[in-house]
């Protein structure tokens, strides 16, 4: 730091003012004060800061299972949120509410200033002891004054994804649902059949998948022969169904439209194209990294909920 200050031309204080991106510092100083970090090749002792000041500018997630997009998608986007922020990552992946419990110890001994739960991983982590001092984000949850909440509104992108198949003159609209567990498989799920319900149209039973194309291929397998609308409750769920149906020699969108939801990248591309509800995971990120600043500076978080968009594409 002292050969920062001295190359700069300033005082050891005020390259530590710019190293913790203190206010106290006019542009053009903090301009010259990084030019001599960069040219020295300075970088920052995260281990000898955290003993100075009780912080280590490390965050947690956990989270259920990677396997699944969505949870991918999200940690990618909190990864980028960390970053731009100057904050370091750790993941805890947790497959029990034991696990998680052990999660929430592992990140407390590896001195976390916080952590976000991911999606399935809530319920697991629903009615835990948070340990004290950990400032905590829920993606997916019913609200908590433990912690802060961020969410999709998943039941407002499965009332536009059955309106939408109703619109096109579908009689109703069967349904594969993400599991049981799941905060926003139940969502999806309910307002599908509220939409149907108050529609005065008739309830098909429940498909059930666990997010993966193999189990939305088995559950297409069970459609029943008079359906001609099919709402997935995630793109992958509605890869598989697209498969079963042409396996079976039905059309989409002539015989059957199917609607999935997610958004990914990949939907695009599938044979046909896929008319999905796309989840804004950056802004879900950018959200959720916010909301536990906030909550790491003791600060109160609002709940944040994130409309998802229709994507029509060929499917429906």
């Amino acid at each position: 730091m002292a050969d920062v200050a001295a190359m700069a031309g300033v005082s050891s204080q005020t390259v530590s003012r710019v190293v913790n991106d203190s206010p106290r510092v006019d542009p053009v100083t903090r301009a010259r004060v990084e030019a001599a970090m960069a040219d020295l090749g300075y970088r920052i002792h995260r281990a000898a800061r955290a003993l100075r000041t009780g912080r280590t500018d490390t965050v947690g997630v956990i989270v259920s299972t990677l396997a699944s997009v969505g949870n991918s998608r999200m940690l990618q986007a909190l990864a980028d949120a960390a970053a731009a922020r100057g904050l370091a990552l750790t993941v805890v992946t947790a497959t029990g509410r034991d696990a998680v419990a052990d999660g929430f110890a592992r990140l407390r001994d590896q001195g976390v200033d916080g952590a976000v739960v991911l999606n399935e991983a809530t319920a697991l982590a629903r009615g835990l002891d948070v340990p004290e001092g950990l400032a905590l984000v829920v993606v997916d949850s019913l609200p908590d004054d433990r912690f802060a909440v961020v969410q999709t509104d998943h039941a407002a992108g499965a009332r536009t994804a059955t309106r939408h198949l109703l619109s096109l003159g579908h009689d109703t609209v069967h349904h594969i649902a993400g599991p049981v567990a799941s905060f926003a498989a139940a969502a999806r799920e309910r307002a599908w059949r509220e939409v149907l319900e108050d529609a005065g149209r008739g309830v098909p039973d429940v498909l059930r998948g666990d997010w993966t194309a193999a189990s939305g291929h088995a559950a297409a397998r069970a459609l029943s022969h008079d359906a001609t609308a099919l709402f997935a409750a995630n793109d992958q769920m509605a890869l598989g169904a697209l498969r079963a149906l042409a396996e079976q020699g039905r059309n989409v969108p002539g015989d059957v439209a199917v609607v999935g939801f997610d958004g990914i990248a990949d939907a695009a591309e599938y044979r046909p194209p896929l008319t999905t509800l796309r989840q804004d995971f950056d802004a879900l990120g950018v959200a959720a990294m916010d909301s536990l600043i906030a909550r790491m500076a003791g600060d109160a978080a609002d709940p944040v909920v994130i409309a998802p968009e229709l994507v029509r594409r060929v499917s429906a």
